[in-house]
Order: structure tokens, then sequence, then C-alpha cells
């Protein structure tokens, strides 16, 4: 597995582009090749095992492909920890497609027919470097920047959060010694809208993103940071 980010100073960013669409796909590969280097997929498996690879700094991926849909390759490529910035294109625009594809680990979510010049736009700021000398906590050997929503592992790099997973994690890092229950959490992180169960689902995306330890369960009371 190359580590994306040991890439020459000056060398463009990898890209992997997984569209089927045969008028889309290379023509969005060509308009990206001026600050990328695309790799262009449009078949599901071969994509899937692209993503796998862990060779790429950025992903955009289709979610309606030939028999599979995007999220899938989303969800399994974070199975692995691939930490990867994923921007997911799709047809599909409504509030809650949007919130399934960001809650199966895509950093964004762009609708087409889109612009160009706003897919470049979004794939800078996914790309970015973060400022190392922003708020850091750490947490054992990890470090967490709440305000750019990523940690950094000593093994996996930067691992990119959404929102809820960075607004949770800087609840339990700045008070490390304290438990709080799933009502506080709740009441702190999330809107009242939202029921318990839904903490222990963002409890599992974070610890499915970083390490099972890095919340840890109080039994009866509810969570607290981990010790990693």
């Amino acid at each position: 597995m190359r580590d994306p980010g040991a890439r020459e100073p000056g060398a463009r960013p990898y890209l992997l582009l997984i569209e089927d669409d045969p008028k889309l796909g290379p023509l969005t590969a060509k308009v990206l090749s001026t600050s990328f280097e695309v790799e262009l997929v449009a078949d599901p498996e071969q994509g899937l095992e692209r993503a796998l690879s862990g060779d790429h700094d950025v992903m955009v991926i289709d979610r309606r492909l030939p028999h599979a849909d995007g999220m899938d390759i989303v969800q399994k490529a974070r199975a692995q920890r691939i930490a990867s910035p994923i921007l997911m294109l799709t047809a599909l625009g409504t509030t809650s497609d949007k919130v399934e594809g960001l809650d199966a680990g895509a950093n964004d979510y762009l609708v087409k027919p889109f612009e160009f010049d706003e897919l470049k736009a979004r794939l800078r700021a996914l790309t970015r470097t973060f400022d190392p000398q922003g708020k850091a906590l750490p947490i054992g050997d990890w470090t967490f920047y709440p305000d750019d929503d990523f940690v950094h592992s000593p093994y996996l790099g930067r691992v990119l959060l959404t929102p809820r997973e960075s607004s949770l994690l800087r609840l339990l890092a700045e008070h490390p010694e304290r438990t709080y229950t799933r009502e506080q959490i709740l009441r702190t992180v999330f809107s009242t809208e939202d029921q318990p169960g839904t903490v222990d689902t963002y409890v599992h995306y974070l610890r499915r993103k970083t390490e099972r330890d890095i919340i840890l369960t109080v039994r009866h009371k509810g969570y607290r940071l981990g010790q990693l």
C-alpha cells in the first residue's frame, strides 16, 4: 500500500475516479487531470479493488454504478481503514440520500448535473493540507484536530471525520476523565429530534474509522474517552 502523504513535493495528488458513464467519466478525468493524476475506472468490482489498494490521495465515486451502489464501495473502503477523502457523485439529491452517503463514510456529496469548477473547488478543500499548528488534542498515540475534523494515526496517517463524529470525539477528548451518559451526549452533540441510539451509532462509526478502544463503554453509565 502506497502512503498517499509520501509523494514528492510538488507532485500532483493521485485521484481515483469510479464513474461508468462513457461520456462523463473521460470528460471528468480530462478536466481533473490538470490538478491530479487521475485513474478512471468504470467497472465497480475493479473500482472496489483499486479503492482498497490505499494508493490514492482522494477518490470520486459515482453512486449509481452498473449492478452496484457506490456507497457500498465507500463502506468497504472505510471498513478496511482507507482514510483517503471521498466525494460521491450522484443524481440522488434528497437530504436523506446525502445523509446516507455521508454516514457511509463519504466526506462530501455532489449532485449531478454539476459544474466542474465546483467539483474542483470541493476536491481542493478535501485535499488541502491542514495546519498542524491548529488546536490538537492527544488521544494516546493519536492526535485529534477538532477544528479540522480529523485524527492523525501513527500508522494510518490522517483519518477524516464527519462534523458529528468530530463533535462527539471533541466532547470526550476535552474531558477525558469524565463519563457522559447517552442523554448528555445527545443534548450536547446532537439535536432534540435524535434518539439515544444515535449516540451508539456514532460511537460505532468512530470506532470503525479508528480503533475500538478510542471510546470506552462504561457499563450502566455511558461513554468516556479511551486510551489508545
